[in-house]
């Protein structure tokens, strides 16, 4: 496919927030309409990065590491489990973790009753006090595009579902089991140690908050848009 540059005007900034592992939706109307109109020349370019721009039809993009068997990071472990607790959370309460989770809000002044609810778990995380929790996994949500903060409301976003099937997945599991009377146990998400031989790895997964250099983005997509050109001379 050839590219025409002058359409991606959005470029850099595109490839700027989902290189960090931002995920693009329409709260972000600018880059979201750039990437659904062009959506095939991002993916091809992004290609050449290593990179695989998912769409969801659910209205969001991310990155992916072109690397399948990359090991989860921390962040996305912290949040898978934070996930996890939260639709526990809602169902005890009468509510409908999919209506809250898919658009809906939970307030900060409910952050102190979920930590203590669940101390045992968030210990797991390194999530101790309510300052770590909102540090640790509220910020993180808010940075990676999964939840939007005013006025001490936290409201989830479209690219929650990623989080929200596999907690699904796992849900329709346990009632399977449940039905056929299996005693086959489904523990929620454990955090691996970092002193254990299962240490985590340093990884491109799209979830890593990882610092990288400006330097570093801008040579890499340079470098992409280069071996693009020379492949379409």
């Amino acid at each position: 496919m050839h590219l025409d540059l002058s359409e991606l005007s959005q470029l850099a900034p595109i490839f700027r927030e989902l290189f960090k592992g931002y995920h693009v939706s329409r709260r972000d109307p600018e880059l979201y309409a750039q990437l659904s109109n062009f959506q095939d020349q991002y993916r091809t370019l992004f290609k050449a990065l290593g990179f695989e721009l998912v769409c969801d039809t659910r209205g969001f993009y991310y990155f992916v590491p072109d690397l399948a068997t990359a090991a989860v990071n921390k962040t996305a472990q912290r949040l898978a489990l934070f996930t996890f607790i939260l639709v526990e959370h809602l169902a005890d309460q009468g509510r409908d973790p999919v209506a809250v989770l898919d658009g809906g809000s939970l307030g900060r002044d409910e952050l102190p009753s979920l930590l203590e609810k669940y101390r045992d778990l968030f210990i797991q995380a390194e999530v101790q006090t309510v300052e770590e929790l909102e540090e640790k996994i509220m910020r993180r949500m808010t940075q990676l595009g999964f939840a939007g903060e005013e006025n001490g409301i936290y409201r989830f976003l479209p690219p929650m579902h990623r989080f929200l099937d596999v907690c699904l997945s796992v849900q329709q599991d346990r009632d399977l089991a449940a039905s056929l009377h299996s005693v086959l146990p489904l523990p929620a998400p454990v955090l691996i140690d970092d002193d254990s031989d299962e240490k985590l790895l340093e990884t491109d997964d799209p979830l890593d908050l990882t610092d990288f250099e400006e330097d570093n983005e801008e040579n890499a997509l340079a470098r992409a848009i280069a071996e693009e050109q020379e492949t379409d001379a």
